[in-house]
């Protein structure tokens, strides 16, 4: 089984250009990016005063509070295995964005 090519995809968030090294879909590393940068603006709103690390640490935990309460709620037998997969996916998907895009800042 070969894997998929990587490539680089740029993307936005909050005003900041990442690029991210990934060999999935790029528009659905755009998506991502997009669904991050809606939870940063959201942290950012309801702490208008904070830096990019304090809102990125907000925005990270309110997604781990929606993936939390999404595993944790009972399962539903219609649910396939194959959905839970791709949730388990995307959400380490996800999380290694905002790795990269913490370290990215880092080191700008």
């Amino acid at each position: 089984m070969s894997e998929s090519p990587t490539r680089v995809v740029t993307v936005e968030i909050q005003g900041l250009r990442y690029p991210i090294r990934s060999a999935l879909d790029p528009a659905y590393v755009s998506q991502l990016a997009a669904y991050v940068d809606a939870k940063m603006q959201v942290a950012a709103d309801e702490a208008p005063t904070s830096e990019s690390l304090r809102i990125a640490v907000l925005a990270a935990l309110n997604i781990a509070d929606e993936h939390f309460r999404l595993r944790d709620r009972e399962p539903d037998p219609a649910v396939e295995a194959a959905l839970l997969d791709d949730l388990r996916r995307r959400a380490a998907t996800l999380e290694g964005l905002v790795d990269a895009a913490l370290a990215a800042a880092g080191a700008g």
